[in-house]
């Protein structure tokens, strides 16, 4: 008897397979970067890796109302956001959802794919898909990394912890803020890896020193710089959900920056007297030479957007860049990461790699990335409406997505690994 989706041998080899990966991924024996890879190849079954599966159309009739009630129930990542909102007082909704001015910056950033046409290959073997990626002589197994994003203990009580064991359970990379609400030793402790480390280095250089030595002692291979936040930042849909919120926000939000980081675990006995500010705003390059002078492991620039920019780090000893605004939250420059791209990968010319966030919520949207260049891609507010709605299972589920939408694409271009993604794949309009 054959099945839709292949014969009845092909499924339980499958199956076999899926339960002796799962296996191996949970024996305490292997390393755990090879573990979340290895988690990550168990959920492929025969159906996803040969051929989409039409099983649904002969399922049992379901009512899904207009916002889901089961991570399971979503198509794409996208209807995550209104169970996200259903979920959240509209304050933190809004925290979430705001880019500066008029949002134009956050719209920009998803119209800027639109610029990029996929160019497909036919009578490519692409059966078998190798989406690993290596940064810094690690092994990811996708190139889709978690950015980082502050107070996700706004959105769901275990916060970072619960992002940390769905990077663990898909194999996924990702980036803690300093002003998570969870410490890098539990985030570490919970993903069963090392993670990369967001700075924001405040306006006093011991509390900076004191933030990356607690980094690298638990064990962050990078520290990332952020370096679009100086110039402040309107926040007019924040303000406008904030209007719509009946709760006393003072309860938890107190004047001054000692107050307010005072429920942020990563200063926990650091001296914050003398710091105004969080962003660092005097900051020049000669801020990140000195930085990099105490940064014993890789140092990456985050909110890098012109070529200009990046030559210059080059030339401080910067490891990595990650092109970013911030999730359109920085500037109103109008101006999309995709399309800042392609000028910040020529200059550095492959010396390092080259990351880029704000915007991605499709599997083409990170194929068009690296073939323009990008060594991987980092989101954001996907994992946070997944995290917001319904935890760990939200995240997990908002990442099964996305990879499964970037393998896919992988199959319709031809490329059996990441190597193959070149310019070929994509065309400029």
């Amino acid at each position: 008897m054959t099945c839709s989706n292949g014969t009845r041998t092909e499924i339980e080899t499958a199956v076999s397979r899926r339960k002796f990966l799962e296996f191996l991924a949970a024996s305490p024996v292997v390393a755990p970067g090879v573990a979340g890879a290895l988690a990550s190849l168990a959920t492929l079954g025969a159906g996803e890796a040969l051929a989409q599966s039409y099983d649904v159309l002969r399922a049992a009739p379901s009512n899904v109302g207009p916002v889901i009630t089961d991570p399971a129930q979503a198509l794409n990542v996208f209807e995550f956001e209104p169970a996200a909102k259903q979920a959240l007082p509209p304050a933190h909704y809004g925290y979430l959802a705001t880019g500066v001015d008029g949002d134009e910056t956050l719209k920009a950033n998803r119209d800027g794919f639109e610029k990029y046409k996929i160019q497909v290959r036919r009578l490519v073997d692409a059966r078998k898909i190798d989406t690993s990626v290596k940064i810094f002589g690690e092994t990811w197994a996708s190139p889709i990394a978690l950015a980082p994003v502050s107070s996700q203990g706004a959105f769901h009580p275990e916060a970072e912890a619960a992002v940390a064991r769905a990077a663990k359970v898909r194999g996924h990379q990702m980036i803690l803020s300093t002003v998570g609400s969870t410490a890098i030793e539990e985030v570490i402790k919970e993903r069963g890896a090392p993670v990369w480390y967001m700075l924001y280095p405040t306006d006093d250089w011991m509390v900076t020193e004191a933030l990356v030595r607690r980094a690298e002692k638990a064990g962050a291979p990078a520290i990332v710089l952020t370096v679009d936040r100086q110039g402040g930042r309107n926040t007019e849909t924040l303000f406008r959900e904030r209007r719509l919120d009946t709760r006393t926000c003072t309860d938890c939000h107190t004047p001054g920056f000692k107050n307010e980081v005072s429920r942020k675990p990563m200063f926990d006995g650091i001296d914050v007297d003398k710091v105004t500010n969080l962003y660092g705003t005097g900051m020049t390059w000669d801020y990140v030479k000195r930085l990099r002078g105490i940064v014993k492991g890789k140092l990456v620039l985050k909110g890098i957007v012109t070529g200009e920019d990046a030559k210059i780090a080059l030339t401080h000893g910067v490891d990595g860049i990650i092109v970013s605004n911030h999730g359109g939250r920085a500037e109103e420059s109008l101006q999309s990461t995709i399309e800042a791209l392609p000028a910040v990968v020529a200059a550095v010319n492959g010396k390092i790699p080259v990351l880029v966030d704000s915007g991605f919520r499709r599997g083409t949207d990170v194929l068009k990335a690296l073939a323009l260049g990008a060594t991987a891609v980092c989101i954001g507010r996907p994992y946070c409406w997944g995290l917001a709605a319904f935890g760990q299972p939200g995240v997990e589920a908002v990442l099964n997505i996305m990879q499964r939408e970037f393998v896919t694409i992988m199959r319709q271009v031809g490329a059996v690994k990441i190597s193959d993604i070149d310019q070929r794949a994509v065309l400029h309009v």
